[in-house]
């Protein structure tokens, strides 16, 4: 059965566990371990031993496990990463500054083994055994191969990497080793029922991850791809991105992930997806070995402009200055600060210093392409090398971001081991120190380093979040630098914590902030119609419906305007619609209004010729009391016209009705009259026949009075139960409000009209059975004529009106009003006019009476 590599270290630690069980029944006060142990890489003694460990390199060489024999010994491979071996020595320097110090630990020399774990689970598993068993192979007991519960390292700083870091935590717990890690952010070491003794100086990704989103918020980015390390580093911070960025509705065109062992296959096919991509924002949660094989394939073809967000992984990392790509790449760093002094000490190193560690042997030869022990075919180091002149990650300390968390991580246990031997200035070394005093006592350290930062752990072994808005800008003489550009803090009130406080140079140069977007942004009177099966981001933009208006870039919904508003044409704001009614200054209530006046001019006329020729024959003939009550409501008729036009109001909307119904009435009940009147005096002429004597003037007068009073109580009644009144009638037109009279009553408007009809048609009848009486000028065919013609208009004005839109309305109600009194006036009084103007030999009592013969008119 074969057994993957991941189990190789447990295998060893059971083979051993056995063998040395076995070893202890046959000799009982000596047994030893089958295993190497692994050497630390940095060491001194002290009073109280704290361990290190470090990815100082990518890689480790086990060679061929046959499984049938021990394991070979992990040896770490590849080439140094001189970041790590500065964060290694850093650690060195902090313990020899706290062992220089009076107030700290006074009396007590710290001592440290500094282990590289080469970024592999399974050696730093060996080495986490190491620091709680020590690096002797052989246990002398007596009573058992079981070692004093005493570890021999009672704390830990590391490791570098998440991954390691949580296999280390997984061996430290059950000891109650604690280990503080200088940049080890997975989130997912916060759970305190995993990783009980874990501690921190660098913030949780689930902070950083939350930052990145808001970033991407904060740009205006709605379509990012996101790609990420395949370890737990990667993962788990990604999962915390991509759900803060699913509340802040930006969608990810797609996931990849990738880790550094696995095959180029995946590795191309990765840039290959980044080059099809159509999103030019790229959030990278990617671990430094990662990022630089990936830079390094998509630099092999031509990339299109790409504006990078970066984790602190790999955004502050210095080998990526030589990557022009990043430039303008944008993301967070732990804050620059400075450790006066430690360029100092990391330059103090001479060739016989270097011979004494194995690790800055490998530093001083990579360094200076010479040897220190005189290996075949390599120039020998001769001391003329210069540390001072070396530019490289181990002697640059113009960015110490990583390396402030080692200073912070060791003088964090320093302070724990402090308050448990130390009271005020006096220590006792003396006194036993167990793991958990010191993991409990780290819980509770609250201090500030010498170079001004705090430190402190939560409920979680974390730090409170704070980090620099890191933008890679090119500088004067063309190379990349770590410009901060913002920052972002936790510790500040929700809404304060993320703030832009510099410009940002974006990629390819550019000040304009780059767009990145599944589609274009809806502009105001549109809303977003999410394309069928893709993400939200990837919309449509549809114009809002009719009535309706999106005052927004990227509504997801048009509302509609108030009752009194419409849309402009861009549908993005409500106007006030339009008021329409029938305004003075509107040609057709100016033609009106002419009209109108020129009938009521036209009455005027016919009463001044009726008045001058009062006593001819024909003005008394016809009645000249009815005719001249008719012409003045004629007059009225014409004029009431008027009250319909201009902007209506509550008295002009009562008058005007009322006016209209009134005048009419009185007008219809004048031609009634003059009607009868014909009637009767032509029965008045039959033998024995006294009916004038029952419709004289008085009665005349008095049947005027009842058929104008009846049409007056039904007005005052429709006034007094329910008015027109003026009101916006909104149903009409979408567009525009016709502001118009409401009839109030419907049943009052027609019951006016109604008994206008009435009359007229009863007017009608009796005309008509009139019109054939023995007479030169029988007044009832022209009444007849008159009433036809009032009859015909008010019968076609109940259709039109009714169907007529808006102003039109009126114009239709004006117009039957004008037409029916020109019918009255043409057809009643132009005949006799004309005769008494232009014929006024027939104005005689004979030719009225029939004994004269009539001639055409």
């Amino acid at each position: 059965m074969q057994i993957t590599s991941s189990l190789v270290p447990f295998v060893s630690v059971l083979w051993m566990t056995v063998f040395s069980s076995a070893g202890c029944k046959a000799n009982p006060v000596r047994c030893s371990l089958w295993a190497e142990p692994q050497i630390p890489e940095l060491s001194m003694n002290g009073d109280f031993i704290i361990g290190g460990i470090f990815s100082i390199h990518f890689y480790t060489n086990s060679g061929e496990n046959t499984y049938t024999r021990l394991p070979p010994q992990l040896q770490c491979s590849g080439s140094m990463d001189l970041r790590q071996l500065r964060l290694a020595r850093a650690m060195e320097f902090t313990i020899r500054e706290i062992n220089n110090r009076t107030d700290l630990l006074p009396d007590i020399t710290l001592g440290y083994q500094i282990y590289d774990s080469c970024s592999d689970v399974q050696m730093a598993i060996k080495v986490a055994l190491q620091c709680e068993n020590g690096l002797d192979p052989v246990f002398n007991d007596t009573s058992s191969c079981f070692k004093s519960a005493v570890a021999t390292v009672p704390a830990v700083v590391g490791d570098s990497t998440s991954s390691v870091s949580m296999s280390m935590a997984r061996m430290f717990g059950p000891f109650g080793i604690p280990q503080v890690s200088h940049s080890a952010s997975c989130a997912c070491l916060s759970d305190k029922s995993q990783y009980p003794t874990f501690f921190r100086t660098q913030p949780s990704d689930k902070y950083q991850a939350t930052a990145l989103a808001g970033i991407v918020k904060h740009f205006g980015w709605t379509w990012i791809g996101a790609i990420r390390s395949d370890i737990d580093y990667g993962n788990y911070g990604m999962a915390v991105f991509l759900k803060a960025a699913q509340e802040e509705g930006i969608c990810v065109e797609y996931s990849e992930a990738y880790y550094r062992t696995q095959p180029r296959s995946k590795l191309e096919r990765v840039a290959n997806v980044i080059r099809r991509s159509t999103a030019r924002v790229i959030v990278a949660f990617v671990h430094a070995g990662d990022m630089k094989f990936i830079f390094e394939e998509l630099a092999k073809q031509p990339l299109p402009p790409i504006q990078w967000i970066g984790s602190e992984a790999w955004l502050t990392h210095p080998d990526f200055m030589r990557f022009n790509i990043c430039a303008g790449g944008l993301g967070f760093g732990v804050p620059r600060s400075v450790i006066p002094g430690l360029r100092e000490f990391l330059l103090d190193i001479s060739p016989a210093q270097a011979l004494n560690s194995s690790i800055l042997t490998e530093f001083w030869e990579s360094s200076f392409s010479c040897s220190l022990k005189g290996r075949t075919g390599v120039r020998k180091c001769d001391g003329s090398e210069d540390i001072r002149a070396l530019q490289n990650p181990y002697t640059d300390t113009s960015q110490l971001r990583i390396t402030n968390m080692v200073y912070k991580a060791t003088y964090a246990i320093a302070h724990a081991i402090h308050g448990i031997i130390c009271n005020n200035t006096q220590c006792d070394k003396t006194i036993q120190v167990s793991t958990w005093q010191i993991l409990n006592q780290l819980k509770r350290v609250n201090f500030t380093t010498m170079n001004g930062y705090q430190v402190n752990f939560d409920s979680g072994g974390d730090p409170a979040a704070l980090y620099d808005l890191i933008n890679l800008q090119f500088k004067k003489d063309g190379t990349l630098d770590f410009v901060p550009v913002g920052y972002y803090d936790s510790s500040k009130p929700k809404g304060q914590q993320f703030k832009v406080t510099s410009a940002v140079s974006w990629f390819g140069g550019q000040k304009e902030v780059p767009v990145s977007m599944c589609s274009e942004s809806c502009p105001p009177g549109t809303r977003k119609a999410v394309q069928k099966g893709r993400p939200i981001c990837c919309y449509d933009c549809i114009p809002c419906a009719e009535g309706q208006i999106s005052n927004n870039t990227d509504s997801l919904d048009c509302i509609h305007c108030p009752g009194d508003f419409w849309p402009n044409t861009k549908q993005d704001s409500c106007l006030p619609k339009p008021i329409e009614f029938l305004s003075w200054d509107d040609t057709l209530a100016i033609i009106l209004t002419v009209f109108s006046i020129t009938g009521a001019f036209m009455s005027g006329c016919v009463t001044a010729v009726f008045y001058k020729h009062r006593t001819s024959p024909i003005v008394r003939a016809n009645n000249s009391e009815l005719s001249f009550l008719l012409l003045f409501s004629l007059t009225l008729c014409f004029l009431c016209s008027l009250t319909f036009i201009g902007r209506p109001s509550e008295w002009s909307c009562m008058l005007r009705h009322t006016a209209f119904g009134i005048t009419f009435v009185l007008c219809i009940s004048c031609v009634l009259g003059k009607t009868i009147v014909v009637l009767m005096a032509f029965r008045a002429t039959l033998p024995g026949s006294n009916v004038m004597k029952w419709f004289g003037p008085p009665q005349q007068r008095l049947s005027v009075l009842a058929f104008t009073l009846i049409q007056v109580i039904i007005c005052v009644l429709w006034l007094k139960l329910s008015p027109p009144l003026p009101f916006k009638n909104l149903k009409h037109y979408k567009e525009k409000i016709i502001l118009e009279c409401g009839l109030g009553s419907a049943l009052g408007f027609w019951a006016v009209l109604g008994y206008i009809g009435l009359l007229a048609f009863l007017c009608f009848i009796l005309a008509f059975l009139a019109r054939k009486l023995p007479d030169n000028f029988n007044e009832a065919k022209f009444i007849t004529l008159s009433m036809l013609i009032f009859c015909a208009v008010w019968i076609t004005f109940i259709p039109a009106y009714v169907s007529s839109p808006g102003k039109l309305t009126i114009a239709v109600e004006i117009f039957a009003i004008l037409a029916s009194s020109f019918g009255l006036i043409i057809c009643i009084f132009v005949p006799k006019c004309f005769v008494i103007v232009f014929r006024p030999e027939q104005n005689t009592k004979k030719h009225l009476m029939g004994k004269v013969p009539s001639k055409a008119l």
